[in-house]
């Protein structure tokens, strides 16, 4: 579980990208990315979650395995919850 004890869909403190998001992509997924944008940089993610989540969502990301659901929701929460640094 992230730092802040934070679980999807209960109220709490908001999901944090450094803390919460950022820590779900391995460098494995951040190399692989790296010739389109940085899954390390917060405003990378930002500018095109909109398209990371939707391949989290469909399991084509990343490449050698989809994520756990729980995983998936806590990417679409952060974002629901409005991307916070």
């Amino acid at each position: 579980m992230n730092t802040n004890d934070k679980v999807a869909g209960t109220p709490g403190p908001a999901l944090r990208f450094e803390v919460d998001i950022k820590p779900l992509f391995r460098e494995l997924d951040r190399s692989s990315m790296l010739d389109h944008f940085d899954l390390w940089n917060y405003d990378d993610v930002v500018s095109n979650q909109d398209a990371i989540l939707g391949h989290l969502v469909s399991g084509s990301m990343p490449c050698d395995g989809p994520w756990p659901e729980s995983d998936v929701t806590l990417m679409r929460q952060w974002i629901d919850e409005g991307s916070h640094p």
